[in-house]
């Protein structure tokens, strides 16, 4: 008998990196509340509100004229012009040839990380973040260390001086979320600057995730159209790769749609990259995304209008439970706070759906030093936040009769 014969089969497993990965502890809320009726869902990062019809009708009329078949790796040309412009008009010049069009702003992640990345390297990640920035490179085979953000009376900050003290010289890759999920934390100019210049000296590359730079609320009246950004510091050719999507401004969650700025250098190796990851995005979907990008501009302004109120507003309802410690975000869509039982939030997650039909989603879910907050996202009417206030405080009164 040959020794292939002799040999036992072992068992029929995922690869033990992909095995390691942390499973979506906001999934795992969200399933919980199957079967059960009248919850009402803050746990998703997403608006209630559908997708700007000028956007649909874009995809209806491609999807018309028969826009069914391959494109570019990186994106049409129209999209990628488009785009470009974009990014100029927010951030300087940038070319056509900066820019990737990508199946959503997670494949962006992925492929960003896929470019730079490979088993052995070293990975520093700003935290508490959402999940998939710090998977990605686990499943390349790196390994991932965290920098946590504090939080005090002035809400989530960084302590910049620690986060550069983690940035050694063999560290490859850094990965930054600003405005962060879950934080809403906001990186400032200065923070960016001073990183971009530490990582320039050590050749470490940046992945900034700015998914959600629209979605900013200075404190001056006048308001700036997006949060800072490293684009607006770094040349369109060194080492920083900037990642975004349709998904927030626009409303375009479930179209998956994305893109990337990144040097020329890397196009066609990315264009390879695409090709073996998804080929391309769907041709309709591209051109609804010219749509957005050229004719969406007065209504992201206004749903960031629309966002800064429901902020201000679920900010006063939940400061005046006993309690809940809040502070309000200058970015993003999400309050993340603490609250009793909190510290054990998964647990806490899945109570308040089962006893309250309020849908929440457990810090721990962003990593360890997520533990002892839940985030809400408050993307939707006021109605519906004060219905959900009055679910999680009748249920704190409860727990605390006991």
């Amino acid at each position: 008998m040959t020794e292939l014969h002799l040999r036992h089969p072992s068992a029929p497993d995922a690869r033990d990196a992909v095995r390691a990965l942390r499973p979506s502890q906001i999934r795992e809320v969200a399933n919980a509340g199957f079967g059960i009726a009248d919850v009402l869902p803050f746990w998703f990062g997403e608006s209630d509100r559908v997708t700007p019809q000028f956007i649909r009708d874009a995809a209806s009329n491609a999807l018309a004229d028969g826009a069914t078949f391959y494109t570019h790796n990186l994106g049409i040309a129209p999209l990628r012009e488009a785009l470009a412009g974009y990014v100029s008009a927010l951030h300087g010049a940038t070319s056509a040839a900066h820019v990737a069009v990508t199946s959503a702003g997670v494949n962006a992640l992925m492929l960003a990380a896929q470019l730079v990345v490979g088993a052995g390297d070293r990975v520093v990640a700003v935290t508490p973040l959402w999940p998939n920035l710090v998977e990605i490179p686990k499943i390349l085979g790196a390994h991932v260390e965290t920098v946590a953000l504090d939080y005090g009376a002035h809400g989530w900050t960084l302590d910049l001086d620690r986060l550069l003290a983690s940035l050694t010289a063999d560290t490859k890759l850094l990965m930054i979320n600003s405005p962060n999920n879950p934080t809403g934390w906001v990186m400032t100019r200065d923070q960016q600057r001073a990183v971009l210049e530490h990582c320039r000296r050590r050749g470490i590359w940046i992945v900034a995730d700015e998914v959600y730079e629209r979605l900013y609320y200075p404190d001056d009246a006048g308001g700036a159209r997006t949060a800072p950004s490293f684009l607006d510091l770094a040349t369109r050719d060194e080492r920083v790769i900037c990642v975004n999507s349709f998904s927030k401004a626009w409303l375009m969650t479930g179209w998956r749609l994305g893109w990337i700025v990144a040097p020329v250098a890397l196009m066609d190796d990315l264009g390879k990259l695409v090709e073996y990851n998804t080929s391309c995005a769907p041709s309709f979907v591209q051109q609804a995304g010219v749509a957005a990008v050229e004719r969406g501009e007065s209504f992201a302004r206004q749903l960031v209008a629309d966002l800064r109120a429901s902020r201000d507003h679920l900010v006063r309802a939940l400061a005046s439970i006993p309690g809940v410690d809040i502070k309000a975000p200058a970015g993003a869509m999400y309050l993340f706070f603490s609250l009793p039982g909190a510290t054990r939030s998964l647990e806490l997650c899945k109570a308040l759906v089962r006893k309250a039909g309020l849908g929440l989603a457990p810090g721990s879910a962003f990593g360890p030093e997520g533990e002892g907050f839940v985030r809400w996202c408050y993307a939707c009417d006021t109605a519906r936040l004060d219905a959900g206030v009055e679910r999680l405080q009748r249920y704190l009164t409860e727990q605390s009769g006991r």
